[in-house]
């Protein structure tokens, strides 16, 4: 074995700068998710061949070498690996955005705000459709919309779904306490069993809550009615308790530890 080189040490950091980079430019998309699969497959791999796991080494091993999963991965995530490269193109600074805290707001305070605002569209008979996102993200669902990068609150949510304004058509995303984009346009189910009496915002609620963790609440513009989307499954008819409840299950798991410290209804 060799000794270890200034060029070993320049490869290394070179593919450790690569690595981040990639992972940076394509978190909040699906792209995200199947380079953390791909990255599992490796390390799998690699303990395969130090526990002498011949048979499972050599399958990862040819599943990881194999030209098709690279053809796989460039049909599938055409447009993230076109921001990539046309990041790499850019000559200019790396601008970073950090998601912004809830302001003075505290979480107890917004969840409040929100059941209020909810409760008021739902006596109103307005429309709407809010998404929570979770650990999966969101990113090619929020690049269907107009982009808002804005402080969560149930004014602008209201402000939002009033009807024939602008935004009022089609979802919003929120990340934690900040309203990332509105106007955003969901999957909709395929789920044939789904009744025929849910119209396009539950069976959107549920084709983007399908195919992600991400919470759902709709808001009927027929009924009144609020419905919760969660893992493809659509819980009808909140009362007001459901309500602060759910929104509470999002946002003490979210918030800051002191919002947890106040809450502690574990």
């Amino acid at each position: 074995m060799g000794q270890f080189g200034w060029n070993d040490f320049l490869d290394i950091v070179i593919l450790t700068v690569l690595l981040y980079k990639l992972i940076v430019w394509t978190k909040g998309t699906r792209a995200y998710e199947v380079i953390k699969g791909v990255g599992l497959l490796f390390v799998c791999s690699v303990l395969a061949q130090f526990l002498s796991l011949y048979t499972i080494s050599w399958i990862l091993s040819s599943i990881l070498q194999s030209g098709s999963i690279i053809i796989v991965l460039f049909i599938l995530f055409t447009p993230e690996i076109r921001r990539v490269l046309e990041r790499l193109g850019r000559s200019g600074k790396a601008i970073s955005k950090l998601i912004s805290e809830a302001g003075n707001m505290g979480v107890e305070d917004l969840i409040d705000d929100l059941q209020n605002t909810i409760l008021r569209l739902s006596r109103r008979r307005v429309g709407a459709l809010i998404v929570f996102e979770q650990k999966t993200g969101l990113g090619e669902i929020i690049s269907t919309g107009t982009a808002i990068e804005g402080l969560l609150s149930g004014a602008l949510i209201e402000n939002i779904f009033e009807p024939n304004t602008p935004l009022h058509d089609g979802a919003v995303i929120c990340r934690g306490p900040t309203l990332v984009a509105a106007a955003c346009f969901l999957p909709l189910s395929e789920e044939t069993s789904v009744s025929r009496e849910l119209g396009t915002r539950h069976r959107a609620a549920l084709g983007v809550s399908a195919v992600s963790d991400a919470i759902v609440l709709v808001v009927s513009e027929e009924t009144g009615a609020i419905s919760r989307a969660q893992d493809g499954k659509l819980v009808r008819y909140l009362d007001n308790q459901a309500l602060h409840n759910l929104l509470e299950s999002i946002f003490l798991k979210q918030g800051k530890p002191a919002a947890q410290k106040k809450g502690d209804k574990r």
